[in-house]
């Protein structure tokens, strides 16, 4: 994990507290919070980090200002462009670079939550469907864009499209109209809305709420539920029933139906 104090002036802030939080916030307001390669960086950076230090138990990604994450910065994308190659080079390296940091968050050990108080717009939309849940508050909005300015929102596609239903999908896609909160909930996007005022003590409940279980077992269940979705329902049984049983020989395991039988709180080892 990073140092606690980053100076405000950086584009990402970091904030740790007791009950193991790992709190994440897109500092970039001038840039409406853009993924620029540079913020790419730096989130990458703080979860690897975050996936390595075993005081971190889960992860929220917040931003400061009005603009969640507008996706990516348009105007250096557009000024790429002027490279001998028409950008073809760097709009690779951007595209693999934000693919490998969705594939990051959704592989990650750690359980991660956004936080959403305004717009989550093209890549930042895809970032709010590839973290494990997500708390929107009652003005934030969700969209995806692409289609309006002439390119299709593909890779945002990839984290809606195993979020929300395939038509709910499509037509966020098909239309880049905006969507509310309370539909956003209703389609799935996001799991709950809440007052405004209230989205970062909303969120933080629910973190330490997740925090307080066993990271040995919310890393085992987070990386069986995304392996076994593009399984076979027999296949998904038969390695789930694996995954079962290895937990079952944990000692957390042990521990946690020990304390169930003997009515007191368990005391988790991790492991």
């Amino acid at each position: 994990m990073g140092n606690k104090e980053i100076p405000i002036e950086s584009i990402l802030l970091e904030e740790f507290n007791d009950n193991g939080v790992f709190r994440l916030t897109l500092n970039d307001s001038k840039r409406r919070n853009a993924l620029s390669e540079e913020m790419m960086a730096a989130l990458t950076l703080s979860l690897n980090h975050a996936s390595k230090d075993d005081k971190v138990r889960v992860i929220i990604v917040a931003a400061n200002g009005s603009v969640f994450c507008s996706g990516h910065d348009l105007k250096k994308m557009s000024a790429g462009r002027s490279a001998d190659d028409n950008g073809l080079e760097y709009f690779t390296k951007v595209f693999s670079s934000c693919s490998a940091l969705m594939q990051l968050i959704i592989n990650h050990p750690k359980p991660v939550i956004a936080e959403v108080a305004g717009v989550a717009a093209a890549a930042g939309c895809q970032l709010v469907a590839c973290c494990d849940l997500a708390i929107g508050g009652e003005s934030s909005r969700y969209i995806t864009p692409g289609v309006n300015i002439g390119l299709f929102c593909s890779t945002p596609m990839v984290a809606l499209s195993r979020n929300i239903s395939n038509k709910a999908a499509m037509e966020m896609l098909l239309t880049g109209e905006m969507v509310e909160a309370n539909k956003a909930e209703r389609i799935g996007l996001i799991n709950r809305v809440v007052n405004d005022k209230n989205v970062t003590i909303s969120t933080m409940e629910l973190a330490v709420v997740i925090a307080s279980k066993s990271s040995m077992t919310l890393k085992t269940g987070k990386q069986a539920f995304y392996k076994q979705k593009d399984m076979s329902i027999s296949d998904a049984y038969d390695y789930a029933s694996k995954v079962m049983v290895d937990n079952m020989l944990a000692l957390d395991a042990k521990e946690g139906i020990d304390a169930f039988l003997e009515k007191r709180q368990p005391k988790w080892h991790d492991e």
